[in-house]
């Protein structure tokens, strides 16, 4: 990335790096700067809440395949080897078995991949192999474990019909039962008593899958709730501790401000500092941008970088000093400890440059610079004053060439 060239010859210049420091607090932020709450991982509140529901339907995912394959294999095996020789085919209900097998084993797969699956297809197969066991079913097996495709065909439509509202599982329940009665009167058993058998085995069929699936997708959306009542939570507190640490060193820094600048005034008051002296005069200067720009870092504006740095060429053009602000490139959301890292040792400068001064700001979205060339009379700094663990996060940069000075901060994402 390209920054401004200066006028500072490299052989004669004092050139100092420092990489500035920051609180110790990585979170300290105030106003746009806390508008996204996130836990110690990275993720969102949102992130959360999806996946402790993803967590909660994956469960009950995972029961209904192990209750349809389990019904399936403990219930249906034994009533199908044990009737092989009574069914009218015995082979076509053997391969029906193994149809609903396959038919679970897909929807299986899709349910626990989150894919699609080819529902009415499935269920059209389902319906068909229930109708082909009917057919085989001697009539004394109709109510009987023999007669296996009525009692699993809801278990293994819960498979396909996974996530779709509960009217679509309840007409697939409508259409077996009408199978089911079609079964009855051909077989002769449409008196009382069998039409108390066929609706008793109905409501038993259909009542435990419809059960399973409303519960289902009860628990998602309970847990969904709480885990968004849960994260919301946190966000508030997280967002109150945030405003409790920036307040607090925001009253640090106005505490600093305010006994420097007191001090400045008390030697003023007691004529110990002449107004007309320019170190003074600089002293002045550079108090009042301080106090300028920490009254500027609160501000809700578009880009709080330029407006804090417009607060300091405010002070420098009140006091007759031509400045020449340009700014190229969008700057990217900065918290208020990197920019005031990138703005205070550029507006001690400011305050101590004469005749004319040139602030540039060079914008990317993971790259910030901020520069100044100005004729100084001020005194080199000892090195910008920082408190925290110096973690590299903003470099600043001076260099003088007779009174011809030129200094950078520049940030960089981590």
């Amino acid at each position: 990335m390209s920054t401004e060239p200066h006028p500072i010859g490299a052989a004669a210049a004092t050139r100092r790096t420092v990489p500035l420091a920051r609180s110790a607090d990585p979170d300290r932020t105030t106003g746009r700067d806390a508008t996204t709450a996130r836990d110690g991982t990275g993720a969102t509140p949102r992130d959360v809440v999806a996946g402790v529901a993803a967590t909660a339907d994956r469960g009950s995912r995972i029961a209904a395949v192990l209750i349809a394959f389990g019904w399936h294999t403990v219930v249906n095996v034994p009533a199908l080897l044990g009737n092989w020789s009574v069914y009218r085919w015995p082979w076509t209900v053997g391969a029906g078995w193994l149809i609903f097998v396959v038919v679970g084993a897909i929807s299986a797969a899709h349910l626990l991949r989150g894919t699609r699956t080819p529902t009415w297809r499935l269920i059209g197969v389902l319906l068909l192999v229930d109708a082909v066991v009917f057919v085989n079913t001697p009539d004394e097996l109709l109510f009987l474990p023999a007669n296996w495709g009525w009692g699993t065909l809801g278990w293994f439509v819960v498979l396909v019909l996974w996530g779709r509202p509960v009217t679509a599982l309840v007409a697939v329940f409508a259409a077996e039962a009408a199978i089911a009665l079609v079964a009855v009167f051909a077989y002769g058993a449409g008196d009382a008593a069998g039409l108390s058998r066929y609706a008793m085995y109905t409501y038993g069929t259909a009542t435990l899958p419809i059960a399973f699936s409303v519960a289902a997708s009860v628990l998602r959306t309970l847990a969904a709730r709480t885990a968004g009542t849960a994260a919301a939570r946190a966000a508030l507190d997280a967002e109150r501790i945030a405003a409790q640490r920036a307040r607090a060193d925001r009253q640090e820094r106005l505490a600093l401000v305010s006994r420097t600048a007191g001090a400045l005034l008390a030697e003023l008051a007691d004529g110990s500092a002449d107004p007309t002296d320019p170190a003074v005069q600089q002293r002045c200067a550079l108090e009042a941008a301080r106090l300028r720009r920490l009254i500027a870092e609160s501000d809700d504006v578009p880009d709080p970088l330029l407006h804090e740095l417009r607060a300091a060429v405010d002070i420098a053009e009140r006091n007759g000093l031509p400045v020449e602000l340009v700014s190229v490139g969008t700057l990217p959301a900065l918290p208020v400890h990197v920019r005031r890292r990138l703005a205070e040792p550029l507006t001690a400068t400011l305050a101590t440059a004469r005749q004319w001064a040139r602030l540039t700001v060079v914008a990317q979205p993971d790259e910030v610079v901020v520069s100044v060339v100005t004729p100084s009379t001020g005194p080199d700094p000892a090195g910008p004053a920082a408190t925290g663990t110096d973690n590299g996060e903003v470099e600043y940069v001076y260099e003088r060439d007779g009174d011809q000075v030129w200094a950078q901060t520049r940030w960089r994402a981590t």
